[in-house]
């Protein structure tokens, strides 16, 4: 029998953070071998397991990353920018181990600093840990490769009210790879908003629409608008488990790339590609 895969999770007690760790406990090819909480946090010290009120399983919330790496094979994030940049920074001098975050939210600086991790780490940046949207991300690929002078790009995310980062990283992560598509850089092609008298719509601009409320998980279009037609690219997320169902198997895929993939910056169009 194949042991199971040791995980330190990092954030373990936001939303994303325990139904990763809820999926971890669940299934019988994974183990939680450390979990991560800032200093200031009021889990601190507690058990894991009794605190998602399953039984307790020997791992306690604690605040040192050193710690909570000695026995794990892989790192799964679900913290904070912040906290992740530092993170990756320090697993990366220490020669891992890998690290899969799920984290949105990066400022220019942050981003910088976590690409150089990936000089001498394995990193696995996620927009989305969503199977779904990352099939969705490849259509969108495609479908941007069509005239730029003919079909306009409009991007539509929605989300609960409670989210705090707006346009949300998968919307982010679909219009950069649109844009890639088209040889540009998203932002030299983005509309954040529009409002009061704008003027004509700029020929090859991407466009952004947000909205916030109620408990909705997540939903995403990409529209592509020509004069005579248009091409909807849609994901809408009907529960949040398919994000740590995604991240398991985005940890599966970077512990069984042979003795572990190489150092280098991967994403979940790697886990799909298989």
């Amino acid at each position: 029998m194949t042991a199971p895969i040791r995980v330190a999770v990092l954030g373990p007690t936001g939303r994303l953070g325990s139904a990763i760790c809820r999926a971890l406990l669940d299934s019988p090819d994974f183990r939680i071998a450390g979990a991560v909480v800032r200093a200031e946090s009021p889990v601190s010290g507690e058990d894991i397991g009794t605190w998602l009120g399953r039984d307790p399983i020997d791992c306690r919330a604690e605040t040192s990353l050193e710690h909570a790496i000695e026995t794990a094979d892989i790192v799964l994030d679900a913290s904070l920018p912040g906290m992740t940049v530092a993170a990756a920074e320090r697993l990366a001098s220490l020669g891992g181990p890998a690290l899969i975050t799920g984290v949105t939210g990066f400022n220019r600086e942050q981003s910088d600093r976590l690409t150089a991790c990936a000089d001498r780490l394995p990193v696995l940046l996620a927009g989305n840990f969503s199977l779904g949207v990352a099939v969705t991300e490849a259509l969108v690929r495609e479908a941007a490769r069509l005239p730029a002078a003919d079909w306009d790009i409009e991007v539509h995310e929605t989300h609960h009210r409670r989210k705090a980062d707006a346009p949300s990283g998968t919307a982010l992560m679909l219009a950069r790879t649109a844009a890639k598509s088209r040889g540009e850089s998203l932002e030299s092609l983005a509309t954040w908003s529009r409002e009061g008298v704008t003027g004509p719509r700029k020929t090859g601009s991407i466009g952004f629409a947000v909205s916030r409320g109620g408990s909705v998980v997540g939903e995403h279009s990409v529209r592509f608008l020509a004069e005579l037609e248009e091409i909807t690219i849609s994901h809408r997320a009907l529960d949040r488990s398919i994000f740590a169902r995604g991240a398991l198997a985005a940890a599966r895929w970077m512990i069984n790339g042979g003795a572990g993939r190489a150092a280098g910056e991967y994403s979940m169009q790697d886990v799909v590609a298989g």
